[in-house]
């Protein structure tokens, strides 16, 4: 199996990208997709948060969403607003976002070199969200949500996605948050295969964000052995590590467990320096994070002589975790606990502010983003980092392009 091949996309109508796109499932909650799909029939959204069509309380993890998301598709077919290519093709997709732009290959991936480490993971999976994936794709027979790859830069590859995109778009749209995806179909056999070619000489390639996808992928092709020529690619796009953003992802806890507020800041003080703000803090550097505390600012800064050389535990995610979520806050395991939750960069820190205002939280935290080359660092020694370390912009489109199983 090679590491990549073409696929037959299942995708807006010319012209009707515009009514479907949506933002990825998981970034937006339940009251927020049914916001952005209000008098919206034909967003994704009614697919990938199908429980927004059905009465409000609903159980996202129920049956009755998945089957409502599989006769929304189906529906959507019908009405001639998703479409079927009729050959397999690569796609070079752009996303331009705040003057930022990058531009990578939309592709099914081989779950076999997932399953062997060739495409490398950072993170470990949540069960309830893995399984909700896994329900996902098996009423679909679909997958609707790319895994976001990313790959070391290989000059080839980009003088081939820039020949690609000087030809006319196959869809050109602005999505959420003002980002506009732009694609190109790449059908022809030359470069199809001098593609697949390249992306073959690659030692790996790195998931950046679809974990959970990307596992459900290979427990749907492992549940479906008698058809591994389809179920055995998931649905993924690579873009250069040269071109990848990372914001951070920052985190808010409920309760200071037990602690006031003085003792809480006398603890966190043995770490490093803590100077009281006037103005919310955005971390300049490494080792430095902003804290929010009883509509206190703080700065934050840890010993850069004390940090450690493990690729793992350097990490200022990993920092934080060690030195004062788990033995201060008593927050052992981040993936389960329900006292801590993780805030996206996009969200700025006025969303940290209003939460603990509003008082559903107590402490919040605010982070330096992780480099592209810790993660591949991580990752390269088969090492996992904490959950909720990364937080890439811009986001990739749900329904610009699906993976329908034969």
């Amino acid at each position: 199996m090679s590491l990549i091949r073409p696929f037959a996309a299942l995708r807006p109508a010319a012209g009707r990208a515009a009514e479907v796109i949506a933002p990825p499932y998981d970034v937006v909650t339940q009251d927020e997709a049914r916001l952005l799909a209000q008098d919206r029939p034909g967003s994704f959204l009614h697919i990938s948060r199908a429980e927004i069509d059905l009465p409000t309380g609903t159980d996202p993890y129920s049956p009755a969403v998945y089957d409502r998301a599989r006769e929304n598709l189906l529906s959507m077919e019908r009405a001639g607003l998703l479409i079927r290519e009729k050959n397999p093709s690569y796609y070079a997709y752009r996303l331009t976002m705040d003057g930022h732009s990058q531009t990578g290959l939309a592709f099914t991936a081989a779950v076999a070199a997932y399953q062997a480490g060739r495409i490398r993971r950072h993170e470990l999976t949540r069960p309830d969200k893995e399984d909700d994936r896994v329900r996902q794709i098996d009423a679909l027979n679909a997958q609707t949500g790319p895994v976001l790859l990313s790959y070391r830069s290989q000059p080839e590859v980009a003088e081939l996605l820039a020949a690609a995109t000087r030809e006319n778009p196959t869809m050109d749209v602005i999505g959420h948050h003002g980002v506009r995806h732009t694609l190109w179909t790449i059908a022809d056999i030359p470069r199809v295969t001098r593609l697949t070619d390249l992306f073959e000489t690659m030692e790996r390639l790195y998931i950046a964000d679809g974990h959970h996808r990307s596992a459900a992928a290979a427990r749907v092709a492992g549940q479906r052995k008698n058809n591994p020529d389809s179920t055995g690619y998931f649905l993924a796009v690579g873009f250069p590590d040269c071109e990848m953003r990372i914001f951070d992802y920052n985190r808010v806890v409920t309760d200071l467990n037990g602690l006031t507020e003085a003792k809480f800041l006398e603890r966190i003080a043995q770490f490093g320096q803590l100077i009281p703000e006037n103005y919310p803090v955005c971390p300049s550097r490494a080792t430095e994070y902003g804290m929010y505390l009883f509509r206190q600012w703080y700065r934050l800064i840890f010993d850069p002589q004390d940090i450690p050389a493990d690729p793992v535990a350097r990490l200022d995610v990993s920092l934080l975790q060690d030195r004062i979520l788990a033995p201060i806050l008593g927050i052992n395991d981040p993936r389960r606990d329900k006292r801590i939750d993780f805030v996206g960069g996009i969200r700025g820190l006025a969303e940290l502010q209003h939460r603990v205002d509003s008082g559903e939280m107590a402490v919040a935290f605010s982070l330096y983003p992780t480099s592209m080359s810790d993660l591949m660092a991580v990752a390269d020694v088969g090492a996992i980092m904490p959950p909720k370390s990364t937080w890439f912009e811009p986001k990739l489109a749900d329904g610009l392009l699906s993976h329908v199983f034969e």
